[in-house]
């Protein structure tokens, strides 16, 4: 076993957002928000909350891995300062921590400083010079992303809010495992989904689902996305986010969730969506309004998951029957 006591270092990034601290801050801290904030972010849930001590779960996306990590933090809302900690960081990292700081600016903006201390096994050469690579690329990407996200939103007019969720629903009369199970293999959609024309799929363990998926549109064109997909079979959750985007979107994510009433279920599928301003007004003309786009968008997914919840009520309800 090493001896060595690895060196800790220690990084620090900021910039100026022209949006209200408070606001700024309240992005920042809601990690419900972050797939839609932060690219590589697949998704990331609130595991223990006990007010201003936080653990958290997230599943990030990099070069086509993705993986999971746990960590705790301190949120000061008064200071706007956020401390976060990972619990088992993962080899080469010893260590990796951090905190968030969003401090008021002149003309209603703030800053926002990103500080960063982490320590690499054994002080290895190598592993320290990716380590501090990929610390000074994330932290910029973090900041850009937490500006332009902050600013949309405060530059958006009343009810033009660029991300909206909306959600559709079926009862079926059957078991949510059999309704889960229908929507969690992916892999079977071509034959049991019309709209569905060819899936490429795969599992890793911790229910990380990889899904290439093409989809025959109204005139028989063809469609291809790509989605990463976290499943949680014991809590009735399946959530997933979409890594390729149409000409519209700036972001999309969703959720399927199952909740059983006696011999009956209610299936949801639950999207959000991030609107690109200056990709609807390409697509549909320079007089495209953010609400046009919206009501095409929700449309469009909203007639997808309607086509997929009755399929499953139909695949659920025949195991039902026998």
């Amino acid at each position: 076993m090493s001896t060595i006591e690895p060196t800790t270092r220690l990084t620090r990034h900021e910039t100026a957002v022209a949006a209200p601290p408070e606001e700024v801050f309240a992005l920042a801290a809601d990690v419900t928000r972050w797939p839609h904030v932060y690219g590589p972010i697949v998704y990331a849930e609130v595991t223990r909350d006990d007010g201003a001590e936080q653990a958290l779960r997230s599943w990030t996306s990099v070069d086509g891995v993705v993986r999971s990590a746990a960590s705790r933090r301190t949120l000061d809302r008064t200071a706007r300062r956020i401390v976060f900690r990972e619990v088992a960081p993962s080899a080469p990292l010893a260590a990796m921590g951090g905190e968030w700081r969003v401090e008021a600016g002149p003309s209603g903006g703030c800053r926002v400083v990103l500080l960063h201390d982490y320590a690499v096994v054994d002080d290895d050469a190598e592993a320290t010079a990716r380590v501090a690579e990929a610390v000074e690329t994330s932290g910029v990407q973090k900041l850009d992303a937490l500006r332009t996200t902050a600013e949309r939103a405060a530059a958006a007019g009343a009810g033009d809010e660029p991300t909206f969720t909306f959600g559709d629903s079926e009862r079926i009369r059957g078991s949510a495992r059999d309704v889960y199970a229908f929507l969690d293999r992916a892999d079977r959609w071509p034959a049991l989904l019309p709209h569905v024309a060819a899936t490429r799929f795969t599992e890793e363990e911790g229910g990380i689902q990889l899904l290439d998926m093409d989809t025959r549109g109204p005139d028989g064109s063809l469609h291809r996305t790509r989605s990463v997909r976290v499943s949680f079979p014991e809590r009735g959750l399946l959530v997933h986010k979409q890594l390729t985007m149409p000409p519209l979107m700036a972001g999309h994510t969703g959720r399927w969730t199952f909740v059983q009433h006696g011999d009956e279920v209610v299936a949801t599928s639950w999207h959000t969506v991030t609107l690109d301003a200056a990709g609807a007004r390409r697509a549909l003309g320079e007089s495209a309004t953010l609400a046009d786009a919206r009501a095409l968008v929700r449309h469009a997914l909203g007639t997808n998951s309607s086509t997929m919840l009755r399929h499953a009520k139909e695949y659920a309800e025949a195991a039902r029957e026998g």
